[in-house]
């Protein structure tokens, strides 16, 4: 941080001073959770990093602009990102943009269970990113979503049942 002329203090990094983004220390925020949110993201787009960096800039950039308005901003930060995301992949979808032109592709294994969760409806496949990709205890990923931690579990067990039957039930298939 460094004051201006006026006895503002301004971020370094961001320019952003304390009194326009709510008194939020994004740039700490950013440094925390940037990677994180970018990585929950990748996964829930199904490796589509053009979507997964656009919305977490866009979803910091937004949280700074509303200032006192974000009262707890890493959940408001994680609703933003994933809802920004969902409304590209849902653009892209409507304009006929194949996703696998744009996406990353790892391993086979890593694409069948990309194309799993890609599967499931969006506060099922946010959970799933959330919770397991992110390795974020139930009630951190309820924060995020801003839901109860009743509802993750629903959808934690919703989302593996549907798992199940689109990548089928690898563990009886191996037992014989």
């Amino acid at each position: 941080m460094m004051r201006s002329s006026g006895g503002v203090e301004i971020d370094r990094d961001t320019g952003v001073s304390a009194e326009a983004s709510g008194g939020h220390d994004y740039a700490e925020l950013f440094r925390a959770e940037n990677a994180k949110l970018y990585r929950s993201l990748y996964a829930y787009t199904g490796g589509r990093r053009d979507i997964a960096e656009d919305a977490t800039v866009e979803a910091f950039a937004r949280a700074i602009s509303e200032g006192e308005r974000v009262r707890d901003p890493l959940p408001w930060l994680y609703r933003t990102a994933f809802r920004i995301a969902a409304a590209e992949l849902k653009g892209d979808r409507k304009r006929g943009e194949r996703e696998d032109e744009t996406a990353d592709h790892p391993d086979e294994a890593a694409v069948e269970v990309l194309a799993g969760i890609s599967a499931l409806p969006t506060q099922q496949r946010t959970a799933v990113v959330l919770h397991y990709l992110l390795d974020l205890p139930v009630k951190d990923v309820a924060k995020r979503m801003g839901v109860s931690t009743s509802t993750v579990k629903v959808h934690l067990f919703r989302a593996r049942k549907h798992l199940r039957e689109l990548l089928g039930d690898k563990e009886a298939e191996t037992d014989d």
